[in-house]
């Protein structure tokens, strides 16, 4: 919100040195201690090198510019000073700015915008409405899970089915359109080790080691690879129902790729341009196979074709694509090789989920009886519940090895990040249904949000009826920057897919909230006006921490 005012002005003012400075990429962030001011750029810095000067000098320049007040009537007053207190230069050149509390004051009441139902809140229509107006707004396909019809969702297919999950609410509430989508690698030699795995625990063929194994393979005997396909999809998809993953898109391999000769296409291609080239009896391109002297195409081509479909044929602004650390060798040459097609490789983004232990009193556990080896996402849900395992596979980046503790995510105390988080938003619903004051337009019955005070309004708020001046303490002053920071959150993911800084916000919101909490009293008879403000700010804690869990699928618990 702010984030995105201060940079509007900055652009202005490089834009009105010209010269080098014309161009400069620089950042807008919220510096890490308070003490440092809301927002800190490094603006001074990247044009002082580019225009080979002092920083420090630059960073005056920068800051007399942004809070130049008019000399004539005339000259224009300077946007930044409608909401930013001050500006201090820090370091070599570092400027530091402090938003006003009435501008802080002015953008919450913004945020109260009508929702269409009590899951959507006032800040996701806020996104969407700059969204409206944004040039960024694109067309995303977003792939993920896309686990073999060979077995059983594991604990690993979780990871990503959750990530994806978020990522596709996240990006939607940035404004984008978002196509959910399960690759069903329904052909090719897994689905033949598949039917021979069958084979083997019927006793008509001898076992390998390559071949499937674990109880659900002998509840298949008698059934082709072809059927046992389909029973296996059918489990994956009431694995995903139960985990409250949707997708939009069942695309098959066979049926969608294949069957319409799309593989064939992409192969004729590589050949008519001199790509594909025969040796030992198969077809290479470079260095990798693309159809193996059996005949049977290789990952190589079949994930072409499947790329080229979304990008080409159907037309998607991005192709997003979650896959496990098993497939990087194969997804990464897709990425290297999919601008022989004319594609631009940036429409193409591929997240590499990395590995997932589980664990108890810091040792590995394995939990399941019926898949042998593995995890199953059923068993992981049975075992600490959905919004914990949410929770605890999104707060971990994608590219970071995890261990997923067990004990923790069962304990029901503050130690429980997600359970932390979710007594706040408890804890908001609780005042808001004890105090007094109502809206009077809402029913009987309705949730906790209908009892606030969102009467109040910027109208009521200039004419002197409301004094938001009351919220001055430095714990009501951090919250309410808090709350405001949800958009550019929201923001920031949808443009880097970080979804673990959601989880983090979320949990800096509650302990902001707590910290308010346990200072200062909300409801006091003696102080009516207090009152009012005070839960007017606790009626949009509570619709941020709300949104939030919303976004990463968690619940937000009236009462715990």
């Amino acid at each position: 919100m702010f984030r995105s005012l201060i940079r509007k002005e900055i652009e202005k003012v490089v834009s009105s040195r010209g010269g080098q400075a014309v161009g400069a990429v620089f950042s807008v962030e919220r510096p890490e201690n308070p003490e440092h001011g809301d927002y800190s750029s490094n603006v001074a810095l990247v044009v002082a090198k580019s225009e080979k000067k002092n920083s420090r000098e630059v960073a005056e320049d920068f800051k007399q510019m942004l809070l130049r007040r008019p000399t004539s009537k005339s000259e224009k007053t300077s946007d930044v000073l409608k909401f930013v207190e001050q500006i201090e230069i820090a370091g070599p050149g570092f400027l530091n700015f402090c938003i006003k509390k009435e501008a802080l004051f002015a953008a919450l009441l913004s945020s109260t915008l009508p929702g269409k139902t009590s899951d959507v809140c006032g800040f996701q229509h806020l996104m969407l409405r700059r969204a409206k107006f944004s040039q960024a707004a694109r067309r995303v396909n977003l792939e993920f899970v896309s686990a073999n019809p060979t077995g059983p969702l594991t604990m690993a297919n979780g990871r990503g089915g959750f990530y994806g999950d978020a990522l596709a609410n996240i990006l939607k509430a940035a404004g984008h359109k978002v196509t959910r989508e399960y690759y069903i690698n329904d052909a090719g030699n897994q689905i033949k080790l598949l039917g021979e795995s069958i084979l083997a625990a019927e006793g008509k063929i001898s076992a390998k080691e390559e071949y499937y194994k674990g109880d659900y393979i002998k509840k298949l005997k008698g059934k082709s690879a072809k059927r046992a396909v389909g029973i296996l999809l059918g489990e994956i998809k009431k694995s995903l129902k139960k985990a409250g993953i949707k997708f939009d898109v069942w695309f098959s391999e066979e049926n969608n790729l294949r069957k319409r000769g799309e593989l064939k296409k992409v192969l004729e291609f590589l050949v008519k341009n001199g790509a594909a080239k025969e040796k030992e009896g198969a077809l290479w391109w470079d260095e990798r196979v693309v159809v193996k002297s059996n005949g049977e195409p290789t990952y190589l081509l079949s994930d072409l074709a499947y790329h080229l479909n979304k990008l080409l044929k159907r037309k998607f602004d991005v192709a997003v694509t979650v896959v496990g650390a098993d497939h990087h060798a194969e997804i990464k040459q897709v990425a290297e090789k999919i601008g022989f097609f004319g594609v631009d490789q940036n429409r193409l983004k591929i997240i590499i989920m990395q590995l997932v232990r589980l664990t108890s009193g810091g040792k590995e556990v394995r939990m399941s009886k019926r898949a042998g080896e593995f995890v199953t996402l059923d068993d992981l849900l049975k075992e600490v519940g959905l919004d914990a395992a949410r929770w605890f596979f999104l707060e971990r980046s994608p590219d970071t090895h995890m261990d997923f503790d067990l004990d923790l995510a069962k304990e029901r105390s503050k130690k429980n990040p997600v359970y932390y988080v979710q007594y706040a938003a408890a804890r908001c619903y609780s005042i808001l249904r004890k105090s007094e004051i109502r809206n009077p337009k809402s029913e009987k019955g309705k949730d906790a949000l209908s009892h606030s005070p969102p009467l109040i309004t910027k109208e009521r708020w200039k004419g002197g009826e409301v004094n938001l001046q009351l919220l001055s303490k430095p714990e009501e002053l951090s919250l309410i920057k808090k709350i405001l920071q949800l958009p550019d959150i929201i923001e920031d993911i949808a443009n880097d897919y970080q979804v673990h800084r959601l989880p983090r916000y979320a949990y800096e919101l509650a302990k902001t909230f707590t910290d308010f909490y346990e200072k200062h009293r909300v409801v006091d008879s003696k102080n009516p006006e207090l009152t009012e403000v005070r839960l007017f700010l606790i009626h949009h804690t509570l619709y941020a921490i709300r949104h939030t869990l919303n976004l990463m699928g968690i619940a937000a618990p009236e009462k715990m």
